[in-house]
């Protein structure tokens, strides 16, 4: 069993920045892959980005490449997003993952936050 809980949303004009944190327990965190998700109003859930167990790799969507950077801290238990130069189609609820990552690639397993909102005001 896994438990994520998000926090760090909130409100931010466009340009700007925030950090989700996504604090995970009940199993070995340091050997899991993990990722962020987000949904849009009236839109299916997306990827956003994913990182390794051991955070040498990462993956992002090709919609947050280069703006928004995948971490964590094994020590801590907890995996991060920076969000920089944030755009309104950033608005969603982003939710952190528990998965697998293997040929490049982020999984999904059915292990979800409750989700945190990001609302980027024009």
């Amino acid at each position: 069993q896994v438990q994520l809980v998000e926090s760090g949303g909130g409100l931010v004009q466009a340009g700007g920045s925030l950090r989700l944190s996504c604090a995970a327990s009940g199993r070995t965190f340091s050997g899991g892959a993990m990722g962020w998700f987000r949904q849009a109003p009236g839109k299916d859930r997306e990827f956003v980005a994913g990182i390794s167990w051991s955070g040498a790799s990462t993956r992002y969507a090709d919609s947050v490449k280069g703006r928004f950077t995948i971490s964590r801290d094994n020590a801590k238990n907890t995996v991060y997003l920076q969000m920089n130069s944030l755009k309104p189609e950033d608005t969603a609820v982003y939710y952190c993952n528990a998965g697998s990552y293997f040929s490049d690639s982020y999984y999904p397993h059915n292990y979800w936050g409750q989700g945190t909102q990001v609302t980027v005001s024009s």
